[in-house]
């Protein structure tokens, strides 16, 4: 049976890998090419660990301080604010603590599906050699952001996660170079990262290419459906038939889902980044400043200093001052960091409102599969995501529970 697939990021290719490994003929379309947005400039985690929602009360009390700093972890353009206030309203119901236990568990469900397909994937497609394990080192500014961070860890703890916490003289043995202003931290060896992002992506759609796949370029603009298959229209071009597709297509996917009547409320926190040389620090693990919003990754091509949440839509340019106060920050924080000759990136993370993505079929049509808005989540969750793909594809029982991904439980 031929399937399209909408978007060549991590998502849509690991999917496309997967729905090859069944046996399907497979078409990937992209309206750039393979790892054009998200999946090129993320911060190259596999973060097994963080199965906590954003949509939290933690961030409930934290949103009032970092939304009246511009530049700070969360932040909405005035030019954005009225777009986006239905968007907000329904995180802001996610953020209740019946909601939050339910997006944990489906969240942990989709971690550890994640975690057990990726390297049995990652040997499939000749990546092995990318992966990365050095673990994750949260800090903290003094004994009362330690603490207020205990719920958390004790959540996973009950998943099973395993931590440690950590005082001044433990993080300075493992990460030396850290500013005496952070005193206390906690070290996640479970959090994986991939030698980069965009190499790694680029790696899929050639080993996608070397199966006997096909990448199109193109810009898809609405899918239609009949009893016999799905038609993709593409501006400016004729209409590819398939017998099914998946909607892979990042923080565009919701407008191509409006022609099939669904109305799916994924809206774009829009990231920010730079990228140092190689040499610009001695990074031994990643780095998470959560009390700041943003992190510091260690890549094959790079130190990569990035983060935050901007929910700012599609359509208003970038501003990269956002991108300036993180490096800044990371400066101060690290002494030792030389901050020159950075290259600045922006792009767009799909999110929906409770913090989870959206994986299965449209209500108009069960020849389309949804999988999008996982958010800060894409890497990490995208071979569990393929492998929920290739189960639909083929009509196989799911490998977890699919209820909370539900695409129109909104």
């Amino acid at each position: 049976m031929s399937v399209v697939v909408i978007g060549a990021g991590v998502i849509g290719l690991s999917a496309a890998l997967a729905a090859q490994a069944r046996g399907m003929q497979v078409t990937v379309i992209d309206r750039i090419g393979p790892a054009a947005g998200a999946s090129a400039g993320n911060a190259g985690a596999f973060a097994f660990t963080d199965i906590l929602p954003l949509a939290s009360p933690g961030i409930l009390r934290k949103a009032p301080k970092w939304l009246l700093d511009p530049l700070g972890p969360l932040s909405v353009p005035p030019a954005y604010a009225l777009q986006i206030a239905p968007w907000m309203y329904r995180f802001w119901r996610a953020c209740a603590p019946g909601a939050v236990a339910a997006s944990t568990a489906a969240q942990t469900a989709l971690m550890d599906l994640s975690k057990a397909e990726l390297e049995p994937f990652l040997a499939a497609t000749g990546t092995r050699s990318m992966l990365e394990k050095r673990g994750n080192l949260q800090v903290y500014e003094g004994e009362a952001e330690m603490r207020a961070a205990l719920p958390g860890w004790a959540a996973r703890a009950a998943h099973g996660i395993a931590f440690q916490h950590m005082n001044a003289t433990e993080m300075a043995a493992l990460q030396p170079g850290l500013a005496p202003r952070f005193t206390h931290g906690t070290f996640t060896p479970g959090w994986y990262s991939i030698a980069d992002p965009k190499l790694y992506t680029t790696a899929l759609a050639e080993r996608f290419r070397a199966n006997g796949g096909t990448i199109l370029q193109a810009d898809v603009v609405a899918l239609q459906h009949d009893s016999d298959g799905v038609s993709v229209i593409c501006a400016g071009a004729d209409p590819i038939r398939a017998g099914q597709v998946v909607l892979a297509a990042g923080a565009f996917s919701h407008l191509i889902a409006r022609s099939l009547g669904e109305r799916i409320p994924l809206e774009t926190e829009r990231g920010y980044n730079t990228t140092l040389p190689a040499d610009a620090f001695d990074l031994r693990c990643q780095l998470t400043f959560g009390g700041h919003g943003f992190v510091i990754s260690r890549l094959s091509t790079g130190l990569r200093v990035g983060g935050a949440v901007e929910l700012g839509g599609l359509k208003l340019p970038p501003n990269y001052k956002r991108a300036d106060a993180m490096l800044q920050k990371a400066k101060a924080f690290l002494p030792g960091l030389k901050p020159e000759g950075g290259v600045q990136w922006m792009g767009f993370r799909p999110s929906l409102p409770d913090s989870l993505p959206a994986i299965g079929r449209a209500r108009a049509t069960a020849r389309v599969v949804y999988a999008f808005g996982h958010g800060h989540l894409g890497l990490t969750q995208s071979v569990g995501t393929a492998r929920l793909v290739a189960d639909l594809l083929t009509g196989q029982a799911a490998a977890i529970n699919l209820a909370p991904f539900n695409p129109q439980r909104f």
